[in-house]
């Protein structure tokens, strides 16, 4: 394949990756009778549009719980709005709220009640920036690297930050949810700092759309008892429910989408 447009070779590449498939920048260069200095630039772009990984020598396809969070917001947003909808009714007056990382907690900012008084803190920059477009909402943010995977600062000095609080309630960003391994973490340092969260709050919450019950996560945050709530979709089978709530969390199940 040789004289392919840049647009359209782009295209090409970004089509195997929504495959699933990894690719490899001199074996595109030779394909396309380009340079590997080409095809990297194309592996740029892609993964600025957050369709791929890059990896040294070629890149990755990223799955829908891995990509930045600006490519996720859109995947099935009326079912996390519905979740924020529910988890929004937990919340009381004057809390000090903890909203993690996640295209669901980035969600409900959104819902959160507008005549409570409350003071957000997060470490993700998308979500610092939802809130701050709310003049009723106090924000915090907590500082450190950004992690451009994660989506916000999980390293030492973010959990030195949230040493110094006393959360009244955590929304935890979960990428797996298990009646058997517990809520857990693509990212080492992620879980790290999850686990760091759960102890600075007094309740902990998960909104969990239904495809992160059938996923799986290498890094362990918590047992599933250990969290106070569990928000899940209307539509989730009565003996997954049955499996979850054996655990010891409470469920809240969101009303059906729109």
């Amino acid at each position: 394949m040789v004289d392919e447009p840049p647009l359209a070779r782009r295209d090409v590449i970004a089509h195997r990756l929504a495959l699933g498939q990894s690719v490899v920048a001199a074996a595109l260069a030779v394909e396309f009778d380009v340079s590997e200095d080409a095809i990297r630039r194309d592996l740029r772009a892609l993964a600025a549009e957050g369709r791929c990984r890059r990896v040294y020598g070629g890149a990755l396809p990223v799955s829908p719980a891995t990509a930045p969070m600006a490519a996720r917001i859109d995947h099935g947003r009326e079912r996390k709005e519905a979740l924020a909808r529910k988890a929004a009714t937990l919340i009381r007056p004057r809390e000090f709220l903890f909203l993690d990382n996640g295209s669901t907690n980035l969600a409900l900012t959104g819902f959160l009640p507008d005549d409570y008084e409350l003071t957000i803190a997060t470490n993700s920059i998308d979500i610092a920036a939802a809130v701050l477009r709310r003049q009723d909402l106090q924000l915090i943010l907590i500082g450190g690297a950004v992690n451009p995977l994660v989506g916000g600062c999980v390293d030492a000095a973010a959990v030195l930050g949230l040493a110094q609080m006393n959360l009244d309630r955590c929304f935890i960003g979960a990428c797996s949810v298990s009646p058997t391994t517990g809520v857990g973490a693509f990212d080492a340092a992620d879980a790290i700092f999850k686990r760091a969260l759960l102890a600075a709050s007094r309740h902990s919450l998960v909104l969990a759309t239904t495809d992160k019950l059938d996923a799986r996560a290498p890094h362990r945050v918590a047992a599933l008892g250990d969290i106070g709530w569990l928000v899940v979709e209307h539509d989730v089978p009565p003996d997954t429910l049955e499996a979850l709530a054996q655990t010891g969390v409470s469920i809240l199940s969101a009303e059906p989408p729109g």
